[in-house]
């Protein structure tokens, strides 16, 4: 996806998690982050979407400090005043990356092409996922664009848990294929004591654990907000565990 093709879509997902808690109460639990309320969802994506600006706009190179963040997202406003803290800095966002220069350089914490395209990229990313989660409080909403979701399904695959933080990790060597069936979509990964290392298209070798499905259900269930028992539509094709491992080890946080 293009730079502008991502703005689009975190334009478009963070309207849609707004209308999807205008619909829902604030004290809604959220299925899909047990411990939160939609509140505290608001809270988090209304903070991340604050420090995630501020990175590119100031043009800072390093990772601001825990001062320096709160400063950033400022003070939590009250749950009747949430829901438009939430849409303010949102659009403020949007604002930033469609403004920022091309050869922007600032601080990122995944590869990429350029900082301007990982920034576009990851906030896209954070708002469609957390979309899912503020539906999951209330109603469903439209399902996730296929080009979105692949993408999604790579950020996660093949950028997040190749970090050497990631702490999917396996004491014996195992494989797991991932398979969109909407889409040029294929991920196989190997999981070891080390960093899990991951090759992209069609394999002829048999994998540990094959996920068949479209790219709308896969992008959920990868990132843990889409049970295997929910994904209706993508088959699960052998050892089990794996995919209890995948919920246990493949979480994601800030950077």
């Amino acid at each position: 996806m293009e730079i502008t093709e991502h703005i689009d879509a975190l334009r478009l997902e963070g309207t849609r998690l707004a209308e999807a808690a205008a619909r829902t109460e604030l004290s809604a639990p959220v299925p899909t982050c047990p411990e939160w309320r939609l509140t505290d969802l608001l809270r988090h994506i209304g903070s991340v979407h604050r420090w995630a600006a501020a990175i590119p706009s100031q043009g800072l190179r390093a990772r601001p400090d825990e001062a320096d963040a709160q400063a950033t997202v400022g003070p939590m406003p009250s749950d009747a005043a949430l829901l438009d803290w939430y849409r303010e800095g949102h659009a403020a966002l949007v604002d930033v990356l469609t403004a920022a220069p091309a050869d922007l350089e600032c601080w990122t914490f995944l590869p990429s092409p350029r900082p301007l395209a990982f920034w576009a990229r990851r906030q896209a990313h954070e708002t469609s996922i957390h979309r899912h989660d503020a539906d999951a409080a209330g109603t469903p909403g439209p399902v996730v664009d296929t080009a979105l979701a692949l993408d999604g399904i790579d950020e996660l695959v093949s950028g997040f848990m190749t970090r050497s933080r990631s702490a999917l990790r396996s004491d014996r060597p195992r494989t797991l294929q991932v398979r969109a069936t909407d889409g040029a979509g294929s991920w196989r990964l190997t999981i070891t004591q080390e960093p899990p290392v991951v090759t992209t298209g069609e394999s002829s070798e048999p994998a540990d654990l094959t996920l068949t499905g479209p790219a709308h259900e896969l992008y959920p269930l990868l990132w843990n907000r889409l049970s295997a028992e929910q994904a209706t539509e993508t088959k699960v094709i052998g050892d089990q565990d794996l995919l209890g491992l995948w919920s246990d080890a493949a979480a994601v946080r800030w950077s």
